[in-house]
């Protein structure tokens, strides 16, 4: 027997749903993904949907009745639940609305808001429902399928390896261990990497992302003087052309890094707006407020836009035609000489949505499988409709991870919470390619923040088995530590290295890669939260694939063994013996 709606105990404010966004979209050319966002009351959701004019043509006469299917596939979020189906409209257009059952009430749910049953029912009602018009082709955000099989390793080259036979240079420090300073070069190069090209692909690596390697002034390039040459202290042209024809060679794709928000301070273009003001061909380049600049002060006052308030970045005015064409000409460039594979924009929150939506077209129309991925650190999503970027570096995520571990009071409901909530921000082509990682150049580095190899491990595990692609910062392979910049920077001990000092936890480290490309479960879009071990600090969670295929992934952060009897076909253990995680322990195993 139905009861209908007496009252407003339903919460109708946390119902949510448009026909946009990552809420209702193509993500095949005949798949319709439609997701629907409640509070937590609601309990079981039907979608009622099928051709609009399956009841004859618009205008006329309408008696229409559609397909009623449950959407069983569900994220819990913190103060949420969100509903997820995926149909595939005969036609390419759908016309659809919701029945939710919450208790003893059953509400539906259209483009204009909920109503009961009778309300539905009154004669000539009007009723607006949601409407999918069209699923046009043109319209499908695609992204390179290459991404998701993955495992990226970030290099910053002046401290990541000299080539043997580079010549000697009085500005060089000794390579050394230990902390570093920001001023101090080490001499690493295209040439060192070069060299350690088989090192990496035995480690399983396949894709590098390079921090930038155009001729800048400081060690860490961010100050770019000239987009259009290699820096002399990390080699030349021949050198980078070299690098990416032995990566890939060696089945390892490359990302540079473009700094397009901002120049250096030797950029010829604002030199010249330096020397000349209003004068210069290349003012409007720049976003000047008031000429003439005073470059040994911070930009706090105004004067210029800068990044943060560097005056040695001045920002670029990337709403410039000019400025427009000029980044698209570098970016072709670096396609056409080195045939690179992708390319990272720093700050890519801050350049312009109109630069970007023309470097997509451009770039995708030299190479179709170009990887264009932004650095957001937040909810991105307006940078990710298929026409800019397609992916974001996935820091929420690896705040997700990390605060669960660092966090005591945190339980496995709220680790599900973020990671759900992170991955309903975004279309599942994007979820499919974004870049995911626990530490990079920015950041401290995990083995500092963990400080226990066991927990480290863990939260490898955890990153190692989410949807997206993978990056590890150099030295993550053998528990490099660090603080924040510049000390998250240090020199790669490659004397540690080559003596097999970290051979233990590098191997762990090369398991967890090999079981990435080898395991379609470990990288597959698809995941939930079961709760059938009581410890509230122990994560669990499965993962599948399309083919059916089952992992069980069981972090257990607390202090107390949990006993895991079931687990017979393991993958990849740490601290489990005899039907037991320990505390700290992981363990990952095929569920039958």
């Amino acid at each position: 027997m139905e009861l209908y709606l007496n009252g407003e105990s339903m919460d109708h404010s946390a119902i949510y749903h448009r026909t946009s966004e990552q809420m209702s979209y193509s993500f095949l050319d005949d798949e319709l993904v439609i997701n629907l966002k409640t509070g937590h009351d609601v309990k079981q959701v039907y979608l009622i949907y099928g051709d609009p004019y399956q009841a004859g043509i618009a205008g006329g006469a309408e008696d229409w009745i559609g397909m009623r299917e449950e959407v069983v596939y569900k994220k819990e979020l913190k103060n949420h639940t969100w509903w997820t189906t995926t149909i595939r409209p005969e036609y390419k257009r759908c016309k659809y609305y919701f029945e939710l059952h919450a208790a003893d009430e059953i509400l539906y749910y259209f483009e204009d808001g909920c109503l009961t049953k009778e309300q539905m029912e009154v004669p000539g009602k009007m009723l607006q429902y949601f409407i999918v018009p069209w699923m046009n082709p043109a319209d499908v955000n695609r992204t390179p399928d290459w991404v998701n099989e993955t495992v990226w390793y970030q290099i910053f080259p002046d401290r990541f390896r000299r080539g043997k036979d580079s010549r000697e240079d009085e500005n060089i420090v000794p390579w050394r261990k230990g902390s570093v300073r920001n001023e101090e070069r080490f001499g690493g190069n295209l040439k060192g990497i070069i060299e350690k090209l088989d090192y990496l692909k035995d480690l399983g690596i396949n894709g590098i992302y390079l921090t930038p390697i155009c001729m800048a002034e400081s060690n860490h390039k961010y100050d770019t003087s000239d987009y259009e040459t290699i820096d002399p202290s990390f080699g030349n042209e021949r050198d980078m052309k070299s690098l990416v024809d032995e990566a890939h060679a060696r089945g390892i794709r490359i990302m540079m890094d473009g700094v397009f928000n901002h120049s250096g301070a030797n950029f010829l273009p604002w030199i010249d707006v330096v020397e000349k003001g209003p004068d210069s061909r290349y003012f409007d380049w720049f976003m000047v407020n008031e000429w003439p600049v005073d470059l040994t002060k911070s930009t706090r006052d105004g004067q210029f836009y800068s990044f943060a308030f560097f005056a040695n970045m001045p920002k670029l005015n990337t709403n410039n035609p000019e400025v427009i064409d000029y980044i698209e000409k570098v970016c072709t460039q670096w396609i056409r000489r080195y045939d690179i594979d992708g390319i990272r924009f720093d700050v890519g929150n801050e350049v312009s949505h109109r630069l970007l939506k023309r470097l997509r077209r451009v770039l995708k129309e030299q190479k179709s499988d170009f990887y264009l991925l932004g650095e957001i650190w937040h909810d991105a999503s307006q940078w990710l409709y298929g026409d800019e970027y397609d992916a974001v570096m996935n820091y929420p995520l690896t705040s997700g991870i990390n605060d669960f571990f660092v966090d005591r009071s945190l339980t496995k409901k709220d680790f599900a919470y973020r990671v759900n909530s992170c991955y309903t921000m975004y279309q599942q082509q994007t979820n499919n390619v974004l870049f995911n990682l626990l530490d990079s150049h920015d950041t401290d580095r995990l083995m500092t923040r963990t400080k226990d190899p066991d927990i480290f491990i863990q939260e490898l595990a955890a990153l190692f088995t989410m949807p997206g692609s993978v990056c590890m910062f150099y030295g993550t392979e053998i528990g490099m530590e660090g603080g924040h910049d510049p000390d998250c920077r240090r020199c790669m001990p490659w004397d540690e290295v080559d003596k097999g000092i970290h051979d233990d936890l590098t191997g762990m480290v090369r398991a967890l890669i090999r079981l990435r490309r080898e395991e379609a479960t470990f990288r597959s879009l698809y995941f939930h939260f079961p709760c059938e071990i009581s410890t509230m600090r122990c994560i669990e969670y499965i993962k599948l694939d399309k083919e059916g295929r089952r992992i069980k992934v069981l972090l257990n952060a607390s202090d107390d063994p949990v006993k895991v009897p079931e687990a017979d076909d393991i993958l990849f253990s740490r601290r489990f013996k005899e039907g037991e995680l320990e505390a700290n322990g992981t363990l990952i195993y095929r569920l039958r």
